[in-house]
């Protein structure tokens, strides 16, 4: 058999409402079940999950806890874990997993975020599958952000859910507010789920076009905090330069950070950075101002 077949995706999994007040992930699934022939391809079989239909009910993230936060291979077969979420997380593995064998080649996990991110493909591990799926969103949607997101993480170390698969990866979309929809937004992220899938049927039969040997793209660096006293009470704000300017260069020196009582704050890194996830609604509880990233360059290797 050849590597080739080895490789080959068979299944195809798009989730939607991970988080229960995302919408877009939620109506766009809802689409597909109604018009099947949107997410129909020759090569692959592929069907679609709510992932978390309670906290949707309820117009909350989440019930209990974060669900795309329990995909740890520990997690998952620690039975003591069993809040709702917890509990959900280990039917989803049953259904798409189990991971590390799983049944799912691909999971596709459709997310929205409050801050201007535009049309964002999150990688979550390494690979020439993802550097080639990289390039070809990029090459048919320019506007598109790649996102290497923490690949530095073993699979079975990752708490995600789209890391049940044999490949995983992430459609974030924004700005979005909470428990509200966006045609722009939607048909972004439509957008990017039909390229991926067409990307996994050109690369089923080895038919894709000639890819960019290089591709820009983002990796997560660390997140940052809002400034905060040692109480835990937020002294200050995303700088209002900074707001709404994912993806734009932070450089030594800029402003970071306003308190309220008018002081600025300055980043003190000595590299540029990029920031993402700006003031993201979701992150409050943790008081996460900001994830900052470096530019990198994604290089297909020589076929």
């Amino acid at each position: 058999m050849s590597s080739k077949t080895l490789d080959t995706i068979k299944q195809v999994a798009i989730v939607g409402g991970v988080h229960g007040n995302e919408f877009s992930g939620i109506y766009l699934i809802k689409r597909y079940q109604a018009q099947p022939d949107l997410m129909t391809r020759a090569s692959f079989n592929t069907e679609t999950v709510w992932a978390n239909p309670e906290a949707h009910y309820a117009n909350k993230r989440y019930l209990h806890s974060d669900l795309n936060r329990q995909f740890k291979s520990l997690d998952l077969a620690d039975m003591t874990l069993a809040n709702y979420e917890q509990s959900r997380a280990k039917v989803l593995n049953a259904q798409l997993g189990p991971k590390g064998n799983a049944r799912t080649d691909l999971v596709i996990d459709l997310h929205n975020t409050t801050s201007n991110m535009g049309a964002c493909l999150i990688l979550t591990q390494a690979g020439e599958f993802y550097n080639k799926m990289a390039a070809y969103v990029k090459m048919q949607m320019p506007e598109a952000i790649i996102s290497r997101d923490e690949d530095h993480i073993a699979a079975q170390d990752h708490a995600l859910m789209c890391t049940l698969g044999r490949y995983g990866v992430l459609v974030e979309v924004g700005p979005q507010s909470q428990s509200v929809l966006r045609q722009d937004i939607l048909d972004l992220m439509h957008q990017m789920t039909q390229h991926i899938l067409d990307f996994v049927q050109l690369y089923n039969t080895n038919t894709l076009p000639k890819l960019p040997k290089k591709t820009e793209a983002y990796r997560y660096l660390h997140s940052i905090k809002l400034p905060m006293n040692e109480q835990g009470e937020r002294l200050g704000m995303v700088h209002k330069h900074i707001q709404d300017n994912d993806y734009q260069p932070i450089n030594p020196g800029d402003p970071l950070f306003t308190l309220f009582d008018g002081t600025v704050l300055y980043y003190e890194g000595e590299t540029t950075v990029y920031p993402t996830f700006i003031n993201e609604a979701a992150y409050y509880d943790n008081n996460l101002a900001m994830s900052l990233n470096e530019k990198v360059i994604i290089t297909l290797a020589d076929d």
